[in-house]
């Protein structure tokens, strides 16, 4: 009796018979990239026999639209106990010399190929309606009671990236495996010699958190899958540093009085900080349906998977973006909203995403508002680049990002309309809930802007600019008392100021801020209390009244505890705002809520029991699971609740001193405090 005990393309076979057993495996692949390219013609097969014992076929895939080429290599390595025949080419359809009938009748009888194969050389290219295919053999005996393992790899090379506005580029691995299509075989050989050690090393990263007591078994095992977006969702990975390829537009300086320094716009030298690290240019999908790259209201969210497990990638994207925050595009755009021309990009706004078919070159892809009017870009910038400035500890990328802080806070400045210091939204969804009006102070952006000062001056402090440190934290002081005497209620925070439907509605999005102070090492922004009595009154509201908790946390619940049905989005779980939900409960000692909170997105979305979105984890679901945008960046904000439990080293030995502490503010800066601070007493206390 033979098993087979296999584990992706590795093979264990255990003779428990008493017979010595010979055999063979088999296996197969057609030379396509999915859909009907692999009836194009074109194609092109060819066996090899590589170093170290390991043979195959290449499998030259010639795309259409003269888009670059790409070149498999099905693998399998010979050994004393193992034999590899190849045959290189065979066809599903057309008149191929050898059927996919003939190749399994020549396996079924002997248990092989022909050695002779690998002196075959390259095969014809294939017709047009042809469907050519490759088979790798491993064929072996198995002693009774014994063992023996096979092992195949499947590799690509791909060694160009081509955008739709012509932009080439080499992607990243070819740094270390040349430019050349042939490199597939390099990399199937030390996919074939060393994945016992990429093994080891996997089973090293995910084992302490797979024997953590302290997690549910469905928390680790949603964690982990939730990566596949990485891979699946569109990832694009360059070596490169754009240097030479910058559009050119201005060679005037943009002043920025606010922190002494000289920002270059287009057509000046760039900032001289681009990969510093030596690690590239990276850019991921919004979703397979929303085709933008890096969108970055979004990657506020799902930022928390590169840093923890990719940080120079994470810290190469905020270089990325604080060189766009510097820069305009006055090319003109038609937004679709309400049908009104504006500048595609605009000095001192952060884009929405670094662009579809010219990425880097030709920001804000999305055009359905000006986005240089949102309120939450800039603040979630700032945020995002403390964050990581703090958790990697890095003063070079701190410096190099600096300016960009600095514009970009002058920036969002102009939206405070009334000189309280705190900035309100202007009656259109100005904010990535991009269908949901929001009017005057608001929960969910005036929270950002207040999270977004106090790590402006924190990271001032630290770079040694203490004089602006004195006025972010004037500002946050002012800016507080406005926010709490506006929007507090006793319970949570209004949605926003206004007098609309929604204006009272409970957000479960309304801490945003608060949860990146607090994944910063940051002070917290409100009383304790008061924190925990928000996070509670969406608990109780917008996760448990929804389906028992078992779907997520709807965004908008009126207080009378009916789902906010103003817009779509309103109605609408969103996946990873879910999960920050819940890392922001963590981050405040309620594990039990956190982790009810964020159970609801596997029990619907990866339990057997809910809509079967294995692997394509959209960005939202109703209550009644219709699902909107498949494959969906933001999910990756579950990597938020394991920074939440198990913070950066950085952050962990961050002295922990209050940011008020920490500035000197002079006599002069006190009295204006205290004369511009209005004396409101808000409502206190938790219903």
């Amino acid at each position: 009796m033979l098993c087979f005990l296999e584990h992706g393309l590795f093979m264990m076979l255990v003779n428990t018979g008493k017979e010595r057993a010979k055999v063979s495996l088999v296996m197969t692949w057609a030379n396509s990239i999915g859909g009907l390219s692999h009836q194009s013609g074109g194609h092109v097969n060819e066996p090899f026999i590589g170093e170290n014992g390991i043979s195959g076929v290449l499998l030259h895939h010639k795309t259409a639209n003269n888009n670059p080429p790409v070149t498999f290599a099905v693998a399998a390595r010979e050994n004393q106990n193992v034999d590899v025949t190849v045959l290189p080419i065979f066809g599903l359809s057309g008149e191929s010399s050898v059927t996919a009938k003939e190749m399994w009748g020549t396996m079924v009888q002997g248990g092989c190929f022909d050695r002779d194969n690998f002196n075959a050389g390259p095969s014809m290219p294939s017709s047009v309606g042809d469907t050519v295919c490759a088979a790798v053999s491993a064929s072996t005996w198995v002693e009774p009671h014994g063992r023996c393992t096979v092992v195949f790899s499947l590799a690509w090379s791909s060694p160009k990236v081509k955008f739709k506005k012509g932009s080439t580029y080499h992607r990243r691995y070819t740094k270390f495996y040349g430019t050349s299509p042939r490199s597939a075989i390099n990399l199937a050989q030390d996919a074939l010699m060393k994945y016992k050690h990429w093994e080891e090393e996997i089973d090293k990263w995910q084992t302490p958190i797979l024997r953590d007591e302290r997690f549910p078994e469905w928390y680790k095992i949603t964690l982990f899958n939730e990566l596949y977006f990485l891979v699946a969702g569109g990832t694009v990975w360059i070596d490169s540093d754009l240097s030479s390829s910058l559009p050119e537009d201005s060679d005037l300086p943009l002043h920025n009085s606010t922190c002494n320094s000289t920002v270059p716009l287009i057509g000046s030298s760039p900032p001289d900080f681009d990969d510093k690290e030596n690690v590239g240019k990276f850019l991921y999908l919004e979703g397979v349906e929303y085709f933008m790259w890096c969108t970055y209201d979004v990657h506020f969210y799902a930022s928390f998977a590169l840093l923890d497990l990719f940080p120079k990638i994470e810290l190469s994207i905020q270089r990325d973006f604080a060189r766009a925050v510097l820069r305009e595009d006055r090319t003109r755009v038609r937004f679709l909203a309400d049908g009104t021309w504006g500048t595609r990009k605009v000095i001192g706004a952060v884009p929405h995403d670094l662009g579809a078919h010219d990425p880097w070159h030709e920001l804000n892809a999305y055009n359905i508002h000006d986005t240089s009017r949102w309120k939450d870009l800039n603040p979630k910038f700032v945020l995002q680049v403390y964050r990581d400035f703090a958790a990697t500890d890095d003063m070079s990328f701190g410096r190099d990002v600096w300016p960009a802080v600095c514009t970009a806070m002058e920036y969002i400045e102009q939206f405070d309309r009334d000189g309280d210091c705190m900035i309100e939204n202007d009656g259109f969804p100005d904010q990535t809930y991009d269908a949901w009006t929001v009017l005057g102070v608001s929960a969910y952006c005036g929270c950002l802007w207040l999270a977004a000062l106090q790590a402006a001056a924190a990271m001032a402090r630290s770079l040694g600019h203490d004089d602006y440190a004195d006025r972010c934290m004037v500002k946050f002081a002012k800016a507080k008392h406005v926010f709490e005497a506006k929007l507090w209620n006793g319970s949570y925070f209004n949605y926003d100021s206004g007098t609309s439907y929604s204006s009272h509605s409970i957000q479960a999005d309304q801490l945003a801020g608060q949860w990146y102070t607090a994944s910063s090492g940051l002070p917290p922004l409100f009383d304790e209390d008061r924190i925990k009595c928000t996070l509670q009154k969406i608990f109780d509201y917008n996760v448990m009244r929804v389906k028992g908790g078992r779907i997520g946390a709807v965004n908008g619940m009126h207080p009378n505890g009916k789902v906010d049905e103003t817009c779509m989005q309103s109605r609408e779980i969103w996946t990873g705002v879910t999960y920050s939900l819940a890392a922001t409960m963590l981050l405040h000692g309620m594990e039990d809520q956190a982790f009810t909170t964020a159970q609801g997105i596997f029990l619907a979305g990866w339990s057997e029991e809910g809509y079967g979105y294995w692997f394509q984890t959209p960005e939202a679901w109703t209550i009644d699971g219709h699902y909107r945008s498949l494959i969906y960046m933001r999910p990756l904000a579950i990597w938020a609740m394991q920074h939440a439990l198990s913070p950066p080293r950085a952050i962990l030995e961050a002295p922990k001193v209050n940011t008020m502490e920490r500035a000197y503010v002079s006599p002069g800066a006190l009295q204006f405090l205290q004369d511009s601070v209005r004396k409101i007493t808000p409502k206190s206390g938790c219903f």
